[in-house]
């Protein structure tokens, strides 16, 4: 369970950083508001590597569903748009999806 909250927390300075990002090329932010973009997104890749995986690529992989979810929230709270229900059901199957890439049954490999 606690691969879940090192994948929240990625997700929250990835969609951060990024949202600094949109704020600046897309908003018309100053270009001051990179400086908290690149933190955030630096944070991001620190707190993805705590997360327990063999692999790299099945942790990033498994983190997709996470990220989906997290957007979902982000366009609630921050944006104030509410997601459908078609929105949740697509980030349950996503959820459910990561769930089996990072805890499903491993076989031996050739």
């Amino acid at each position: 369970m606690i691969n879940y909250l090192w994948f929240f927390l990625a997700a929250l300075f990835e969609i951060g950083g990024c949202y600094a990002f949109w704020m600046w090329l897309r908003l018309g932010r100053s270009v001051w508001w990179l400086a908290p973009a690149l933190l955030s997104l630096a944070l991001f890749a620190a707190l993805l590597t705590r997360v327990e995986a063999s692999y790299a690529g099945r942790a990033y992989a498994a983190y997709g569903g996470i990220y989906i979810v997290s957007s979902l929230l982000w366009l609630a709270c921050i944006e104030r748009t509410r997601p459908l229900a078609s929105d949740w059901l697509g980030a349950a199957l996503c959820v459910l999806g990561a769930s089996i890439v990072l805890f499903g049954p491993r076989f031996s490999q050739p």
